[in-house]
């Protein structure tokens, strides 16, 4: 998990991301300047129901078409649960009473950037989409199985982390454990 040291000093902030550098003692004793970019922790949500899973179809400029689950930043001082709960209002106009966190990935390298990925189970639809100027999404869903077939294989599937802990040969329990989670 990427960190950034506490001495660390802010030398770009941008709408998404920030740069630190900071001065790190080298194994030789010289020091050199290392820096790390940092982003607001992200959500993803996986919302089930009656043996089906829901799924987007979305649009975004500059980008192609794409299959995903629903999610976005969570807002300064807001808990990741709560942000769950909010974009999938927004994005899909559903709400559960039922949530649990299925894992939380923390991007190694040089990027602090934790994604949350939640189950939201039992949903219900409960408004209409209140989508950003630059969201295109609709609602999909299908059976647990061919939720799972899809992430396997289709190529427009964006959730990589997700899709990894799936397919990874290393991974069987986990997939099995996220199959048992969504049925």
């Amino acid at each position: 998990m990427a960190k950034i040291p506490p001495h660390a000093t802010r030398v770009f902030k941008g709408v998404i991301f920030d740069i630190y550098q900071w001065q790190q003692q080298m194994f030789n004793g010289t020091t050199a300047t290392f820096e790390m970019a940092k982003r607001p922790a992200t959500t993803i949500v996986i919302p089930v129901e009656g043996g089906k899973v829901y799924y987007s179809r979305q649009e975004q400029p500059g980008k192609k078409p794409f299959m995903g689950l629903f999610g976005g930043r969570v807002e300064e001082g807001e808990d990741p649960l709560e942000a769950a709960k909010r974009e999938l209002m927004e994005e899909a106009g559903m709400e559960s009473t039922d949530w649990a966190e299925l894992f939380t990935h923390h991007y190694t390298g040089k990027i602090d950037w934790p994604v949350y990925y939640y189950i939201a189970r039992n949903v219900r639809q409960s408004g209409a989409q209140q989508l950003d100027g630059g969201e295109k999404i609709a609602v999909e869903s299908c059976p647990v199985d061919e939720f799972l077939s899809t992430i396997a294989t289709h190529p427009d599937f964006i959730e990589a982390e997700l899709k990894a802990k799936l397919l990874s040969s290393f991974n069987s329990a986990a997939a099995a454990q996220i199959k048992g989670q969504l049925a």
